[in-house]
């Protein structure tokens, strides 16, 4: 058991420290001011975290505990936004803007966008929780979070900045094959049914 946790956490580690070297390694950042470099590099970690969440709470990384550490790496990965959306907006003010507007040309910040307001909404049904349905807060929470992953994973691929291609699009792939296992595993489909019964409400965990 403690070797197979020790592999668990070694490819995770790999999954998320290798795009962060070859994003370091790129010779676009000699043309950047430091606060554009933060920012791109609050977007690599945003995304790895997105690995870590649905890995969380389906409960695959061992030693932690899966619920709480899941609210903290989720508030954590809007700390990433928040930095990766001021850093960009120091730089240009405008084009922060029209992507905030979602008036921007380009389709891979409509998406950033999209992922953006989605994260942010996650949170809040977070610290908002107690207040809701247990079913109705599970889909909100949910949709939340699944928006955010999809927009975050396009997002990411589109944008031609400092991460290398290979590496980046394996952290994609693994972003979104770990989200798709654990909602899987924890059947949320069962939460868009008509039924009251034991299945649809039997779990209180979050995702």
């Amino acid at each position: 058991m403690k070797s197979n946790g020790l592999i668990k956490w070694g490819a995770l580690a790999v999954a998320i420290v290798l795009p962060l070297v070859f994003a370091a390694r790129s010779p676009l950042l000699e043309w950047r001011d430091p606060i554009y470099i933060l920012a791109g590099f609050a977007g690599v970690i945003g995304l790895a975290l997105l690995l870590v969440q649905p890995l969380l709470i389906a409960g695959t990384l061992p030693g932690v505990p899966s619920q709480k550490t899941h609210t903290w790496t989720g508030f954590a990965l809007i700390l990433a936004v928040i930095i990766h959306v001021a850093g960009l907006w120091i730089t240009s003010p405008p084009d922060v803007v029209d992507v905030l507007l979602f008036r921007s040309p380009t389709p891979f910040s409509i998406w950033g966008a999209l992922a953006m307001w989605a994260v942010f909404a996650a949170g809040l049904l977070a610290i908002a929780r107690r207040k809701l349905s247990q079913r109705r807060w599970r889909i909100a929470h949910t949709l939340a979070a699944a928006t955010t992953i999809i927009g975050t994973v396009v997002h990411a691929w589109y944008v031609q900045g400092t991460m290398e291609v290979l590496s980046k699009g394996m952290l994609c792939l693994l972003v979104i094959g770990a989200s798709v296992w654990a909602l899987r595993r924890r059947r949320a489909w069962r939460l868009f049914s008509r039924s009251k019964g034991p299945a649809a409400r039997s779990s209180s965990d979050q995702f």
